[in-house]
Parts: C-alpha cells; structure tokens; sequence
C-alpha cells in the first residue's frame, strides 16, 4: 500500500483515506503519479470509480440541457401569447450547448433518444414550475423529434 503524506498532520496515509479525507489532495497526488508514470502509486480503485463518473457527468449535462430546451420548447408553444425574446435566446443558447457537448462526445450521439425522453420529463417540471400549466395540460411524450429539437430554425406553433 502507497502511503502519502497528509499536508495538515504530516503524517502518511493510504491514498484511498486521502481520496475520502482531501479530494483535491488525492487528484494532485494521482495526478503526479500518472505523469510520472508510478503506476504502484495510482489508487487505481478510486480513479476507475472518478473516470467512470466523468462519463455520467457528461450523459446528465446532455440530458439537463434538453430538459431546458424541451421545457422552454413547450413554453413556446402552449403559451405564444408570452414568447419573448429571453426565451428564443434560452432556445439559441441551450442549442448550441447540445452541439458543443456533443461535437466534443461524440460517443453521446446514440444516448440523444434516451436522453430526450428523460429530458422530456425534465422540461415538462420546468414547465409546470415556471407557468399555470400543469404537467397533465401537456403531451405525455415528446412531440418533437431530435433533429427538430436541436434545430435553430425550428419553433412549435
């Protein structure tokens, strides 16, 4: 078992107590290691479980961001007498963020279905949240397609 030392006791301790005690301490640490290529000194444990959490990360923020494009969408449509100019800009901005997230994952591009049905869900609570709508005043499943959805041209009547 590597040992490193605890910057506040100036004692040693096993990376995997550092991973729990000091987070950043412990991404410093494994940081050196790799670049060092001290393969005996990775807590190989802990950092299948952070690169495997990175993956997550970037399938949520896919999944968030449609949540506030496919809500604002709804907005769009089943309230046009209060479209504004802050919420084709919210449409614009979330957009580009989806293609940005996905030119940068491509590997994401077979999640987009999953993703939009959760996202679905996602917009209807903004919607419902953020307007006298309810979430049964709107469509059980999602009635745009991805391509649409993404689309900048494309706005629900």
């Amino acid at each position: 078992m590597v040992m490193v030392p605890d910057r506040e006791t100036h004692h040693r301790m096993p990376q995997s107590l550092l991973y729990d005690r000091d987070f950043h301490q412990w991404t410093q640490v494994m940081a050196e290691a790799l670049r060092s290529r001290d393969w005996a000194s990775l807590d190989v444990e802990n950092l299948i479980d952070e690169v495997e959490s990175l993956g997550r990360q970037q399938r949520q923020e896919l999944r968030n961001r449609l949540g506030i494009l496919l809500g604002h969408l709804l907005k769009w449509q089943f309230q046009p007498t209060l479209r504004s100019k802050s919420w084709r800009l919210t449409l614009r901005e979330q957009r580009a963020q989806i293609r940005f997230l996905l030119k940068d994952n491509p590997s994401l591009k077979p999640y987009l279905e999953e993703a939009m049905a959760d996202g679905y869900t996602l917009g209807q609570l903004l919607v419902a949240k953020e307007t006298p709508l309810e979430i049964e005043d709107l469509p059980e499943v999602c009635p745009y397609g991805v391509e649409d959805t993404i689309d900048d041209a494309f706005f629900p009547e």
